[in-house]
C-alpha cells in the first residue's frame, strides 16, 4: 500500500486560507459557537492537508474555503447542539469518509472519544494519518462496514452516541447505527429537507432495532447554504441479535 504522507504536494493560498478562517470564525459566531484561536489553528490545518490529498484520493467535492468551512466543519460542528452536555463519553461515526463529522467534533469535544468507522481503505488510512498530524489523542480509526462492527462484542451497544452523514436513508441508517447504540444513548442522523419523508418511511427499522424519535433540530447553516436537519433517535431498548443483517442486505432491502 502506498504511504500516505506520500500522496499530493499542492497548498492553499494565503487569500483562500483567510478566506477560510474568516467564513469558519464568523459563521461560528452567527450560530452560537465559541472557537478557540487553537481550534480555528487545526481547522486550517485540516484544511491544508486535505486539499493536499484531494486528487489523489477523491476524499470531496467540496473545496472552495467558504464552502469548506461551512458544509464540512460548521455543519459538522452542529452535532455540538447535542453533544455540549456530555462530560465525558464515547461515540461512533459511521461512514466519516474524509473525517466528518467526526474530526471536528473531536478537536471541539476533547474530553469525548470518537471511534471513525469507514470502509474504504485509503479513506480509512487518510482519516487515521491527519488524526495522528494533528494530535488527536481522543481519535480511533476501523477501517470496517456498520454491519460488520454491530455484530462485535467490543463494540455492540458499546457506544453512547452515533452519528451519521449523508450516508444513506435513515430506515438502513437505523439498522447501521443503533446495535452500536447503549440503552439509553442516541443517535444522530445529520439529514437535510427530506428528512420528514425519511422518518415517516423508517417507523418500522425503528420499531425493528429499538429506537424512537426524540426531536429533530432544524438549522440553516451561514450564507443560507444548507437547510440542516438533525434527527435525534433514542435507544429505548436492546436491538435483536438478528440486526444488523450481513453486509449489504441493509441497503438492498431496507426495514
Amino acid at each position: 500500500m502506498q504511504d500516505i504522507k506520500s500522496i499530493g504536494s499542492s497548498v492553499i493560498g494565503d487569500e483562500d486560507m483567510r478566506l477560510f478562517m474568516h467564513t469558519l470564525m464568523s459563521g461560528a459566531g452567527g450560530l452560537g459557537m465559541e472557537l478557540s484561536d487553537d481550534e480555528v489553528k487545526t481547522f486550517a490545518s485540516m484544511y491544508q492537508e486535505l486539499m493536499k490529498f484531494n486528487e489523489s484520493i477523491n476524499l470531496t467535492s467540496i473545496i472552495k474555503p467558504e464552502e469548506f468551512a461551512i458544509k464540512h466543519i460548521l455543519d459538522s460542528l452542529l452535532c455540538s447542539r447535542i453533544l455540549h452536555e456530555m462530560g465525558s463519553g464515547q461515540v461512533v461515526d459511521v461512514g466519516t469518509g474524509a473525517g466528518f463529522p467526526g474530526l471536528p467534533l473531536a478537536i471541539h469535544y476533547p474530553c469525548l472519544h470518537f471511534t471513525l468507522v469507514e470502509s474504504v481503505g485509503k479513506k480509512a488510512d487518510y482519516v487515521r494519518y491527519i488524526s495522528d498530524l494533528l494530535g488527536l489523542e481522543n481519535v480511533q480509526v476501523i477501517q470496517a462496514r456498520a454491519e460488520e462492527l454491530g455484530r462485535q462484542d467490543s463494540h455492540r451497544e458499546k457506544y453512547d452516541v452515533a452519528m451519521a452523514r449523508g450516508v444513506a436513508m435513515l430506515s438502513i441508517l437505523v439498522e447501521y447505527c443503533l446495535p452500536l447504540v447503549r440503552v439509553g444513548g442516541i443517535f444522530i442522523a445529520m439529514k437535510g429537507p427530506g428528512a420528514q419523508e425519511e422518518i415517516a418511511n423508517a417507523s418500522r427499522a425503528l420499531g425493528e432495532t429499538g429506537g424512537e424519535i426524540e426531536k429533530v433540530d432544524e438549522i440553516t447553516l451561514p450564507l443560507g447554504q444548507v437547510l440542516r436537519r438533525l434527527v435525534v433517535i433514542r435507544k429505548q431498548r436492546p436491538c435483536p441479535v438478528r440486526y444488523p443483517r450481513r453486509p449489504g442486505i441493509p441497503a438492498k432491502k431496507p426495514l
